[in-house]
């Protein structure tokens, strides 16, 4: 079964296991890098705070984090209901500031 950044990586025709920034993974979700590392921070938060939810292959709070971004840009997955606030906020910050840089 793929993860959600083999699913993300596929979708944008990417190696299966490419590993992508904060910022390149918003900028390919079309969402602002402001929100997005909201979201990780939120998956940081989650890692001390729920630990027995963690996996045992995850090493860090940062690697949770990204990993809960990769899974909120992905329709469909538990994060993305979740944080289905944020994405819609980072879509409308992406388009105004997109809008910004074309004027």
């Amino acid at each position: 079964m793929a993860t959600f950044k083999q699913k993300f990586n596929i979708k944008h025709n990417q190696k299966k296991d490419k590993s992508n920034s904060i910022s390149e993974i918003a900028k390919k979700s079309k969402i602002s890098v402001k929100q997005a590392k909201a979201i990780v921070k939120k998956g940081e938060a989650a890692y001390f705070n729920n630990p027995q939810s963690v996996r045992p292959q995850v090493k860090s709070s940062r690697q949770w984090g990204v990993s809960r971004l990769y899974a909120s840009v992905s329709p469909g997955s538990k994060s993305s209901k979740i944080d289905k606030e944020e994405i819609k906020k980072g879509k409308e910050e992406y388009k105004k500031n997109k809008k910004k840089i074309i004027m």
